[in-house]
């Protein structure tokens, strides 16, 4: 009987010894997650990352946003670090099929309101303490307010903020809108929600908002959607973390839809030839949770 409980001891304890391997062995690492967040009351921001009114004669409004996209992610530690030398987390496919290298949107990868747009294993990161991140938005999928001859309409809004990009056929809802070529910055599509009409259109070159604070001693090239915000404090990545970092990237959408009125009543209404002049969004403040 001894030798029977002896036997019975030695087997739980190699149970035992293999059954804590196995169990260390699926442990997860820790990731750095990335989302979006919109803030239709966040600060409205220019350019320079400075306050911004709505200049006169134009009228805007704050989208409702449904779908996002990005092409590059961005950290960086000072004010000083020049774009592209900071530690780059995402760079997304280009072609050159519509001619110039351009962000090939068919592979883009689109997220919602608080969804995970990126998960990178921590250890891939780059150790270092950043005091910025950088984001270069590609696409944006809003719902907003259409007038037309004196009616209040609701209708979609894709809007193709990124360098250049190459569409073959995109939809909003049941429309399609067939391209098969390259979109500089600005180029967009609208269809309403409920009634049978669809449109698309380009904004002018130049005329999309893209607030960064440190474009004194950090510019970005013309054209490009590289949006800076800075964290409120630096944010450290040492290489001992054991839980996920998230960072959470909330995005102004204040008034971020702007248009030349026509007549002054704040109603958006292109069929009197009210022109979209800016689509970018207007700030970004980046936060995170360790």
């Amino acid at each position: 009987m001894k030798k029977l409980i002896g036997i019975f001891l030695i087997l739980f304890s190699i149970a035992t010894f293999f059954s804590c391997d196995d169990k260390d062995d699926n442990v997860e690492e820790p990731y750095l997650i990335i989302k979006f967040k919109f803030d239709p009351n966040q600060v409205r921001l220019n350019n320079l990352g400075q306050p911004a009114a709505i200049p006169s004669g134009h009228a805007a409004q704050s989208p409702d946003f449904s779908k996002i996209s990005a092409h590059y992610f961005e950290l960086a530690p000072t004010a000083y670090t020049q774009l592209g030398s900071g530690t780059i987390l995402y760079h997304a496919d280009e072609t050159t099929q519509g001619g110039g290298v351009a962000i090939d949107f068919s592979k883009a990868v689109i997220v919602g309101d608080d969804e995970a747009f990126l998960r990178i294993p921590l250890s891939q990161v780059a150790q270092g303490n950043y005091e910025y991140v950088r984001v270069s938005l590609a696409y944006q999928e809003y719902t907003i307010s259409v007038r037309n001859a004196g009616n209040d309409y609701l209708g979609k809004l894709a809007s193709f903020v990124g360098y250049n990009t190459y569409i073959t056929t995109h939809n909003i809802g049941n429309n399609s809108f067939p391209v098969n070529g390259n979109r500089l910055q600005g180029y967009w599509a609208f269809a309403l929600n409920d009634f049978p009409y669809a449109t698309s259109g380009q904004s002018p070159v130049g005329a999309t908002t893209v607030p960064n604070p440190i474009a004194a001693t950090s510019p970005i090239p013309a054209g490009s959607c590289v949006v800076t915000g800075k964290f409120a404090q630096n944010l450290v990545i040492n290489g001992n973390e054991t839980r996920d970092v998230v960072i959470t990237l909330s995005l102004s959408c204040n008034n971020s839809f702007e248009w030349e009125e026509v007549v002054s009543d704040g109603k958006y209404e292109p069929s009197i030839g009210e022109n979209v002049v800016d689509m970018g969004l207007r700030g970004l403040i980046p936060t995170y949770i360790k």
